[in-house]
């Protein structure tokens, strides 16, 4: 229940930002369309996003006869976690990272990259899918679709309104330095409500996935491996061409030195250990 009121304010604050934009691009039409488009985004973000994400990455699905071993894993793991069998994604990257995706439980799907599947040991890999599939059991996905898709959106309608300018409510052009601010403010705005109602999801998913595999030490010794991984880093994966998708992965493959740390979508990778290891004790 409570899912689904952070869901609805997500929908709400996102919505409020079309408007505040579309206002800036064409007074009271542009916010009434803008609206309008808004509501069309969630509509189609609920049923659509999952789809646009494992598309977005060219994720290929799998079954226990293209990919056995990882495939009977999540099965297993479903199992125990008492969820119906989610599709099972494999993305040609060789980047660690993994997610969930899908509107509920019963339309789910896991996707992990291949570079995940060479680094982690069986026992790691297992906390980390295990992690993705509280993700499904929380319904924690809905909300990471949706806030992904609405968040590119939001980001397109402020660069449009970087080039093209807009109008005041009066009809009149619009202020050339509040439609600056605009938009450079509103994808901010959208990447803070991402981050509201990200950081404790990922605790909460830590703790699950630790209780599914039965070994929170695994995951903590996932989870640092990924983040040495991305410190040490040369090659840019996908994600950083998807920087709205980054809340989505079992870890944020964006830097997060400096003030970008401020922003990030994950709660800090160490302190997401200690828990673990203290869970372990």
């Amino acid at each position: 229940m409570f899912n689904w009121v952070k869901t609805a304010m997500l929908m709400a604050a996102i919505m409020a930002l079309f408007g505040i934009v579309g206002g800036m691009l064409g007074g009271q039409q542009g916010m009434l369309l803008a609206l309008l488009f808004g509501g069309a985004m969630n509509v189609f973000s609920y049923w659509f996003s999952d789809k646009m994400v494992l598309k977005m990455y060219n994720a290929q699905e799998v079954d226990e006869t293209s990919a056995p071993q990882f495939y009977g894993m999540v099965r297993e793991l479903a199992q125990r976690a008492n969820l119906p069998m989610p599709r099972v994604y494999i993305i040609d990257e060789q980047q660690p990272n993994a997610f969930a995706t899908g509107r509920n439980p019963e339309h789910a799907a896991v996707a992990a990259t291949s570079g995940i599947l060479q680094l982690l040991s069986a026992s790691e890999l297992r906390g980390v899918m295990a992690h993705e599939l509280t993700h499904v059991a929380h319904r924690d996905i809905l909300i990471s679709t949706i806030s992904a898709t609405m968040a590119g959106a939001i980001s397109a309608l402020a660069n449009f309104a970087m080039f093209f300018g807009g109008r005041g409510s009066d009809g009149r052009p619009a202020n050339p330095l509040a439609t600056i601010a605009v938009a450079l403010l509103a994808p901010l705005a959208a990447s803070l409500i991402q981050m509201a109602i990200s950081r404790a999801r990922e605790y909460e998913a830590d703790r699950g996935g630790a209780e599914i595999s039965g070994d929170p030490n695994a995951l903590a010794d996932a989870l640092g491996k990924i983040q040495m991984y991305a410190e040490g880093r040369i090659p840019l994966g996908p994600a950083e061409a998807h920087p709205e998708t980054a809340q989505m992965m079992i870890l944020n493959p964006l830097s997060a030195g400096g003030i970008r740390g401020l922003f990030s979508t994950h709660p800090p990778t160490e302190e997401r250990i200690a828990r673990l290891r203290a869970l372990a004790r």
